[in-house]
Parts: C-alpha cells; sequence; structure tokens
C-alpha cells in the first residue's frame, strides 16, 4: 500500500496507481498466462487405446524409466550410507511432478475450461500422492520417510502401471496433455523403481503392512474432497465417490449390481491386493534380478 502523501498531487498518484495499476494487473496476468498456454495448446485427435501411439510410447517411456532407476539404482546400491542421496532424488521427482501438476491445472483453467475450476480434475488420485510424498520426504523423520518410500513402491507402481495398461483417462484432445499423462505414469515407474534398489536389504512381506494405515489416511482425505466439493462439481478422488458408481473399468459395472457403497470398498480392498502384489513382486524380481544385473 502506498503512504499517505503530503500534498494532494502526491495523493492522486497514489491513488491512481492503486485504481488504474493493481486493480488491472490480474486481468493482465490473466492474459498474459492466457497467451503463454495458448502457445502450448497444440490440438490433436486423442489417440486410441492400445493403438501404436499408446503402444510404442509406453515401451519407450517405460525402457527409459526402469534404465534410469537401474543406473541410480546401482549407485545407491554401492553407497555406504545411500539415505540422503536417495532422499534428493524422490524429493527433486517430487519437485518435477509439482511443476508439472502446476502447469497442467493452469492449461486445464484457462484453455480447456475457460476460467472454471473443474473438481474432477482436483489433484489427488492414488497417482497423485507420490507427488506430495516426495515434497514432503525432507522435512518429517526417517521412520516416516521409510513409510513413504514403501508407499511410493507398491503404489507408486501399481498407479503408474495400471494407468499405462488403461490409458483412457490419458488421453486429451492437447498433445501437451496427453504427453503429460504419460510422463506423468513414466516418473511414477520410476520412482517406484528407485524403491525397489533401496529397499531391497531391509525390506520383508510384512514390511507392506506399514502402508496400510497411510493408504487409509489419504483416503480419508479423498473422501473428504468428494463430499465437501459435492456441491460444486463431480470430483471423484480415488474413484470412491459416494454419490455415483465407481467409474474405473469392470468395477462400474460391479457397482452397478451391489450397490455404491460396496462397491467402492470392493475397488479399496482390489488396490490394497494390487499393492501387496506389487510389494511381493518387487522383492521376488528385485532380489534375483537387480541384484544380478548390480554385479555388471
Amino acid at each position: 500500500m502506498c503512504k499517505q502523501p503530503f500534498f494532494k498531487e502526491k495523493r492522486a498518484n497514489c491513488e491512481y496507481f492503486q485504481n488504474t495499476i493493481l486493480l488491472k494487473e490480474g486481468p493482465y496476468m490473466y492474459i498474459f498466462l492466457q497467451s503463454i498456454l495458448r502457445m502450448t495448446a497444440w490440438p490433436m485427435t486423442p489417440p486410441v487405446p492400445y493403438s501404436a501411439f499408446h503402444i510404442l510410447l509406453t515401451l519407450f517411456g517405460a525402457g527409459f524409466a526402469f534404465s534410469f532407476a537401474r543406473v541410480f539404482g546401482k549407485k545407491i546400491r554401492s553407497m555406504a550410507s545411500p539415505e540422503p542421496y536417495f532422499r534428493h532424488i524422490l524429493f527433486s521427482c517430487g519437485v518435477l511432478l509439482a511443476l508439472m501438476e502446476l502447469y497442467k491445472q493452469a492449461f486445464l483453467y484457462v484453455i480447456e475450461f475457460h476460467g472454471h475450476f473443474d473438481w474432477w480434475y482436483f489433484p489427488f488420485q492414488l497417482c497423485s500422492v507420490p507427488m506430495y510424498l516426495g515434497l514432503f520426504i525432507p522435512m518429517v523423520p526417517a521412520r516416516i520417510r521409510n513409510v513413504f518410500y514403501l508407499f511410493i513402491q507398491d503404489f507408486g507402481l501399481l498407479g503408474g502401471i495400471m494407468a499405462l495398461a488403461e490409458p483412457s483417462g490419458l488421453m486429451h484432445p492437447y498433445w501437451t496433455m496427453t504427453v503429460h499423462g504419460f510422463l506423468w505414469h513414466f516418473n511414477l515407474i520410476f520412482m517406484g523403481l528407485i524403491c525397489v534398489f533401496y529397499n531391497l536389504k531391509t525390506e520383508t512381506p510384512k514390511s507392506y503392512l506399514h502402508t496400510i494405515p497411510l493408504f487409509l489416511f489419504c483416503t480419508a482425505i479423498a473422501t473428504a474432497v468428494n463430499v465437501l466439493s459435492h456441491p460444486y462439481g463431480n470430483a471423484d478422488m480415488f474413484y470412491i465417490s459416494p454419490y455415483y458408481p465407481n467409474g474405473q473399468i469392470v468395477f462400474h459395472q460391479i457397482s452397478l449390481v451391489i450397490g455404491t457403497f460396496a462397491g467402492n470398498c470392493l475397488y479399496l480392498a482390489s488396490v490394497l491386493l494390487g499393492g501387496f502384489i506389487i510389494h511381493i513382486s518387487c522383492l521376488e524380481i528385485g532380489q534375483h534380478y537387480f541384484t544380478k544385473i548390480s554385479k555388471f
């Protein structure tokens, strides 16, 4: 705020600055942001799932994620005290995902929905959680960090793999949004595989149980968002909205038969089972394969 001037002329200049410049700064900034985003609004026909675009991009991106995880994983396993380095990698991934999410939200708000926020795209799906965990990793004690690592490994890999296996939600009418969706889940696969390398020496089948309270906590947040935002839109965080049947393939049909609440409970149970399968698979495959390649 301008200080009270001693002369009327200065007062007039101050009021002019406040009324003319500051009040118009918001619209000007919006127009500027709109012009920048339009430069990246390259339209496309949404690709068909299991088309050449989907299959080739998935193979290419997942291959790169695996290769980078292998390189960083070998370095992690060769270090006497790898935790600070490992923590820095996951934090950097969290920052990258946060920047990507900011771009996505701005693009959706300005370009696709013309100044309207769609609660469907609120960033708290299961595949969004690794972003928050990565950002909070430097701030929490070691005991909590270890739970974060396991969660990113089990549920980050699960989310990344399932989204690429059923990619209808990744296909947009704009190139940047479509590529964004694929890059996001390639990043999840990279983060999950890095955690596999780091957790090999200490992980056991029972360690999966440590992730369940965090999963339930995130489920509670997702439910709160779904309920509190309902008057303003159709949020469906974790795909467990209590207001309509589950939107995921197969589970939608199940919810129509057994009801929304029961269908959501079954869906959450299947996610927990999927996380456990990923956990056991990481133990079995990781100990045999990653240990073998680390010798070369």
